[in-house]
């Protein structure tokens, strides 16, 4: 079992304990916000189930089918967890609503927000150590389920204090105004998480700073080349490929062609962890005097 898996078994695991113990603060103070709390839990579960069964799928090698490998599928978890984010967001409006036009106090307030200030503790741990892991391992599912329960820790910091006001103060509409703004906020976290895997599911090109480690990795180690043009790159997952073309004198035997590009492939390799590397070697003739021009 990989470092990925492991992960997101561990994800599952924490998500069932934090669901259980936010519907037992539910259950103590009847509260609409805390209700909401639990509700986007239910989709932390949903989400870490998928996130699992994806980073096993993606770990396969590639095959005759998938040449380029499984790592894309990682994507579509990160997608199907932003579609759960934004329906529960509307499940918690709709019971915001019902709380709103018939408000009732909560009951036990203390003892469910102890219980609730427990589940978001572990939360935010889980959350950070996700985050790490996630981008040193270059996981897009293990990320995406990090910025999630990351949102959530947000949500239900805001929920407690919004809960802890309505017990002092006696103000029951503060209740539900806590839920809604609770599923405005998991409106954008679940639309930010869609953008960004899509981006990753339509092959965008890397970031700008990425690009320019990758130009200037090219440029310095391209020696005996003339220039390099046509460079394109995507992300797969924790894989990022790149092509281009490389244009070198005519005079320039196969064997010498080679040993340069043997040279880059190290270099870029040696900047990026996963990265795929296809070049075409071309003639001088071929030169375009634009792109990457060799140091």
């Amino acid at each position: 079992m990989t470092r990925v898996v492991r992960l997101a078994a561990g994800s599952l695991v924490i998500a069932a304990a934090v669901l259980a113990l936010k519907l037992g603060a539910w259950w103590v103070t009847g509260s609409v916000a805390l209700l909401a709390d639990a509700l986007e839990s239910v989709v932390n579960v949903a989400a870490a189930g998928a996130a699992l069964v994806a980073v096993q799928f993606s770990a396969l090698p590639a095959d005759a089918n998938h040449p380029y490998g499984h790592t894309k599928a990682e994507y579509f978890s990160a997608v199907l967890e932003g579609a759960l984010i934004i329906v529960a967001a509307l499940a918690i409006l709709h019971s915001a609503w019902g709380a709103y036009v018939a408000p009732r106090p909560p009951e036990d307030a203390v003892v469910g927000l102890l219980i609730s200030a427990a589940a978001t503790a572990i939360n935010a741990g889980w959350a950070i150590l996700l985050r790490r892991e996630g981008r040193r391992l270059r996981s897009p599912a293990l990320l995406a389920d990090a910025r999630h329960l990351m949102a959530d820790v947000v949500t239900s910091l805001g929920v407690l204090v919004g809960v802890g006001a309505v017990a002092v103060t006696g103000r029951l509409w503060l209740d539900p105004l806590i839920a809604a703004l609770t599923a405005v906020n998991i409106l954008w976290s679940g639309w930010y998480l869609m953008r960004e895997s899509v981006g990753g599911l339509m092959d965008e090109a890397v970031e700008p700073g990425l690009l320019a480690r990758i130009r200037g990795a090219v440029s310095a180690s391209a020696e005996g080349a003339i220039e390099a043009h046509d460079l394109r790159t995507r992300h797969a997952g924790r894989l990022t490929f790149i092509e281009f073309h490389l244009v070198v004198p005519g005079s320039l035997s196969v064997d010498d062609a080679h040993v340069i590009c043997d040279r880059i492939e190290a270099a870029l390799k040696a900047e990026i962890e996963g990265a795929t590397i296809t070049i075409h070697v071309e003639p001088e003739g071929k030169a375009k005097h634009h792109g990457v021009l060799v140091l």
